[in-house]
């Protein structure tokens, strides 16, 4: 049997058949062409290892929807390195009507775009009014027709990347089927949040999936309030845990990593790191700009952590 051939006799790859059946393998999903962009807003401040975090996050969202126009604007940008949320809506949207433009210039049949030009995504894991407050002014400055999405949190899978973050600080077993002991594993630990008492509420859901996880328990508390970190590990004490440990339910730029420290000494316990670019961060921006669109909506499950 001949197999086809391009120039030169060169075999051509062709496409492999549909496996038939229940079990074969889902087409991958793609952006739909002429889809709006994925704006990353990402609050506190711009600098090289925010702007790396940031990228990584968009990274991870272009290799899980192929051709998604993902772009990053900063709630404190300056405009010249660091582009803020504004500019880059705007430009997303010229970019648009220059790509309509050009397709009626060349004759082809192009729709007038129509529906938002961007859905903008917080880079938060739980509510910070103050800070969707000054994104929500930046979008409508912007005068772009633009969604705003909700933040990531809560989800099992941010709960899975705390699990994460504990283990790899040796704070907390890495696998829970082989039950392997870490001398240093804490018994109690205290989820640490910033934006208030709804962003404890809603650190405290994810929470009781992380205690889950790891049959230890966990409160969570506020970085800023006076006395909320303080007032938790004293409930832990109270209650029976000897070992504490600080969990940030954060991704990290937008606060200042010295308010971590200090909480962390005023809990008298270790911390593990931000969340930051872990893979669950990617997913689930991507999947707040999916589901805003009514694209395949993404089913983002946590895993177990091997």
């Amino acid at each position: 049997m001949s197999s086809p051939t391009g120039p030169a006799g060169l075999p051509v790859r062709m496409p492999r058949p549909r496996q038939p059946g229940r079990h074969r393998r889902p087409e991958p999903l793609a952006a739909p062409e002429g889809a709006p962009a994925l704006v990353l807003a990402v609050p506190g401040s711009p600098g090289a290892a925010t702007r790396s975090l940031a990228e990584e996050v968009v990274s991870i969202a272009r290799s899980e929807l192929p051709g998604l126009d993902a772009l990053i604007g900063f709630l404190d940008g300056d405009d010249a390195e660091f582009p803020t949320v504004q500019s880059v809506l705007a430009r997303a949207a010229d970019e648009r009507t220059a790509r309509y433009e050009q397709a009626l210039a060349a004759g082809g049949e192009a729709a007038e775009p129509d529906g938002p030009v961007a859905v903008v995504v917080p880079l938060l894991a739980g509510p910070d009014n103050a800070l969707l407050r000054r994104l929500r002014q930046a979008v409508m400055e912007s005068r772009v027709a633009a969604e705003l999405t909700d933040v990531l949190g809560p989800h099992p899978l941010l709960a899975e990347a705390l699990h994460v973050r504990l283990s790899e600080a040796g704070l907390a077993r890495a696998d829970r089927a082989r039950l392997f002991t870490v001398a240093t594993a804490a018994d109690g630990i205290i989820l640490a949040s910033v934006g208030g008492e709804e962003a404890v509420q809603a650190a405290g859901i994810t929470g009781m999936l992380l205690a889950a996880r790891l049959a230890v328990p966990v409160m969570a508390a506020a970085l800023d309030q006076e006395g909320s970190i303080a007032g938790v590990a004293e409930q832990l004490r109270s209650s029976g845990s000897q070992q504490l440990a600080l969990a940030p339910y954060l991704v990290g730029p937008e606060i200042d990593a010295e308010l971590v420290e200090a909480a962390a000494k005023e809990a008298d316990c270790p911390a593990a790191e931000a969340l930051g670019a872990y893979p669950a961060i990617g997913k689930l921006a991507l999947a707040k700009y999916t589901t805003a669109l009514g694209i395949a909506p993404q089913q983002a499950q946590g895993a177990p952590v091997r």
